[in-house]
């Protein structure tokens, strides 16, 4: 592994070197996880996102630090723990009340900029002038991209673009949403994904609607496999293909009961695959890696120091030292106020739940509309689900959730009481309370009732711009009630 990885920094380290630096493409897709077919799918196939995992390094132990896409998308950019940078809570600082970064945190395109990059963020595909999303949790400003699209560069200029797609997003959240993203796999792809072929996980029952909205998830997979596969059609025929670090991953896992803002794996185990100028093909890395790291891979790439301030480790560095464990964080979720911590070892996952006098589904207007929500809370009130799949209807949580994921890959056995995994919790719990120390997690104190407020504002004025009448006071309630577990101490 570290002859590998020598090697990996050697040739970029050279490329970076040269007049001529490498163009760097990040292509990130929404609310997706590891289901593709490189990654073990068998249910669908992946022939662009294999491809490019074939020409370069596929690391199969990928996991974010935040699992929900607006902390997430703040922590990648600048190559930080959200929690570090007071970015924790799902799209904070947009009303009023503002957060800014620590002083001498920047971001990855403004780092880039300096050393004479044309910076782009787009959607695919790339329309208009308009950038892709961003999705910050802090003030930042918009002249950190030089645009949407790397034509507009100046000849002989690298550059870096990030294309930001709707991965599982496509198949939308209303009753109706799996019939679009099922016509789409149809006219693109020739077929849909037929609900024979789904196999979901023990945690889901064989609800028509979940079986239905997998089918649809996985059909977004396979659109996003098209996207990647135009955008390296693309560099390809501009002839820019060969000098250019290529990087497909997703912002989160699945938008799921269990996936999206939970730290099981469901939520936080992500695909992540490099190719670039002179790395080996059919390179796959099995170590521990966070989904920061890209920060500092491609600041090296382009031969750029990594700045000292930045969590962010340069994953191929000759030097670099894989990591034992990787830790994520859930803090408040749009209205819904939680705090959840985790740390993962290759064997282990150790989950926190600083708030167990809540239930695991708490009231969230996102997450409660969902068709998939619905059939859950369906079958529950039915008596239909078996143990396993009531677990997440507890009213209370354990304080503490520990894994053997090497038998229980599925996250539904918590040993945490186990006195055989006595010394692994007491072990996992330390080490999780270190992090959180030297991080200086700012989640360990409550967000301000100014800012809650001030956030709050602004999203019932957007869901009123949607005209959701019912949603608004859905969301009121919801906050209310927030409140009001506060106020007791919940």
């Amino acid at each position: 592994m570290r002859l590998m990885i020598a090697v990996l920094s050697s040739l970029f380290l050279t490329n970076g070197s040269l007049a001529q630096r490498p163009n760097i493409v990040w292509i990130i897709a929404d609310d997706m996880s590891a289901n593709f077919s490189c990654y073990g799918e068998t249910s669908i196939t992946t022939p662009n996102v294999d491809r490019l995992a074939a020409k370069g390094v596929k690391f199969t132990n990928a996991y974010v630090t935040a699992p929900v896409c607006s902390t997430c998308r703040s922590a990648f950019i600048t190559g930080m723990y959200q929690t570090s940078i007071g970015a924790q809570h799902h799209r904070s600082g947009r009303g009023l009340e503002k957060l800014h970064l620590p002083e001498r945190v920047q971001l990855v395109p403004e780092l880039l900029q300096e050393v004479g990059y044309y910076t782009t963020l787009s959607g695919w595909p790339i329309t208009g002038n308009r950038l892709g999303k961003s999705d910050y949790n802090f003030e930042w400003d918009l002249s950190v991209y030089d645009g949407n699209d790397w034509s507009k560069r100046t000849s002989g200029q690298p550059f870096f673009a990030q294309i930001m797609t709707q991965g599982g997003k496509l198949r939308g959240d209303g009753p109706d949403g799996w019939r679009k993203v099922a016509d789409s796999a149809s006219n693109v792809l020739g077929s849909s994904t037929s609900h024979e072929a789904v196999h979901l996980p023990p945690y889901y029952p064989p609800h028509p609607d979940i079986i239905q909205d997998w089918a649809a998830y996985l059909d977004a997979v396979r659109l996003t496999d098209v996207a990647v596969g135009e955008v390296v059609a693309r560099l390809e025929r501009e002839g820019v293909l060969n000098n250019t670090l290529v990087l497909f991953m997703t912002d989160h896992g699945i938008s799921h009961a269990r996936g999206k803002q939970f730290l099981y794996d469901e939520g936080i185990h992500i695909p992540l695959v490099v190719r670039g100028p002179e790395i080996p093909a059919g390179m796959i890395r099995s170590d521990l890696v966070e989904h920061i790291d890209i920060a500092a891979l491609t600041l090296a790439a382009a031969g750029v120091g990594v700045p000292e301030w930045m969590q962010a480790r340069d994953i191929l560095a000759s030097d670099y030292v894989p990591r034992q464990s990787v830790f994520s964080a859930r803090d408040r979720c749009d209205e819904t106020v939680d705090c959840i911590r985790s740390t993962r070892t290759s064997k282990f996952k150790y989950i926190r739940n600083f708030l167990p006098q809540r239930p695991y589904l708490q009231p969230c207007a996102y997450k409660d509309s969902k068709q998939i929500l619905i059939a859950l809370r369906n079958w529950h009130s039915q008596g239909k689900l078996d143990v396993i799949q009531e677990l997440l209807f507890q009213e209370t949580r354990p304080p503490e959730e520990l894994y053997n994921l090497h038998i229980d890959p599925f996250e539904v056995h918590n040993v945490a009481a186990d006195p055989d995994y006595s010394d692994v919790l007491a072990s996992m719990r330390r080490e999780l309370a270190q992090w959180m120390e030297r991080t200086s997690d700012a989640g360990q104190m409550p967000e301000p009732v100014s800012m809650y407020d001030s956030d709050m504002a602004v999203y019932l004025e957007a869901i009123k711009r949607r005209r959701e009448p019912a949603q608004v006071q859905t969301i009121k309630g919801n906050i209310q009630l927030m409140k009001q577990l506060a106020a007791e101490g919940k």
